[in-house]
């Protein structure tokens, strides 16, 4: 029985994860088409490219999930059998449509190349953004780390009055210290993509934030 709590407590986390991230990438779908700034575009583009492949690792463990013998032999509410499949196929109504913004922006590419018109690449843009994708990478990195150690944090209990378990105790000071990177991160995007940050600046910071990511995989 308690497996079976515990089994629908990671099913409501994810789920919910799936709601947010569907919001999100709405929000950005909306800009993607809304901006007429070629920069702008490709940072938006960029973000809806994080943001799908976030929603496609829900979409694995929904999968695990649908086809686990707790979900087929109603070990768990079936219920949640049901919400599992609407969050499967509301995924992966988001992947048709990133498909579709990614080879309408494939065909604008080679329309210009056709045409002779594709402009030459600034370097420092290139430079910008090649910087911006992996702080992005970085970033979803640690939320994925966030989310394993939420789902590992969600299996620990203790007794009230009872000294609270070191690992516990050590994941909840990592989520605290991940989200406080992430923060950072997302500032020095800001900054970046404003011109107050140069990609040679954050580059500085490049060896550090992978030995980080890594020491806590």
């Amino acid at each position: 029985m308690g497996a079976s709590r515990k089994l629908q407590g990671e099913i409501d986390r994810v789920l919910k994860k799936v709601q947010e991230g569907v919001d999100v990438f709405d929000s950005i779908w909306n800009k993607v088409y809304d901006t007429e700034n070629a920069n702008q575009k490709e940072k938006f583009e960029a973000d809806l490219k994080k943001e799908i492949k976030k929603l496609q690792r829900y979409r694995d463990q929904i999968k695990t999930w649908i086809q686990s013998s707790e979900i087929k032999d109603k070990k768990v509410s079936a219920s949640y059998e049901q919400a599992l499949m609407d969050a499967r196929k509301q995924i992966e109504r988001e992947m048709e449509r990133f498909k579709v913004c990614e080879k309408e922006t494939k065909t604008k590419a080679f329309s210009k190349e056709g045409l002779g018109q594709q402009p030459k690449t600034d370097p420092r843009e290139k430079a910008k953004a090649e910087t911006r994708d992996w702080l992005n990478s970085v970033v979803s990195d640690l939320e994925n780390q966030i989310d394993n150690f939420e789902a590992e944090l969600e299996g620990l209990s203790f007794k009230k009055g009872k000294q609270r378990p070191p690992r516990l105790v050590h994941l909840e000071k990592s989520i605290t210290r991940h989200k406080a990177h992430i923060k950072k991160l997302e500032s020095i995007l800001r900054l970046l993509d404003n011109d107050e940050l140069s990609p040679e600046q954050v580059n500085d910071v490049k060896d550090f934030l992978e030995d980080y990511v890594e020491r806590n995989q």
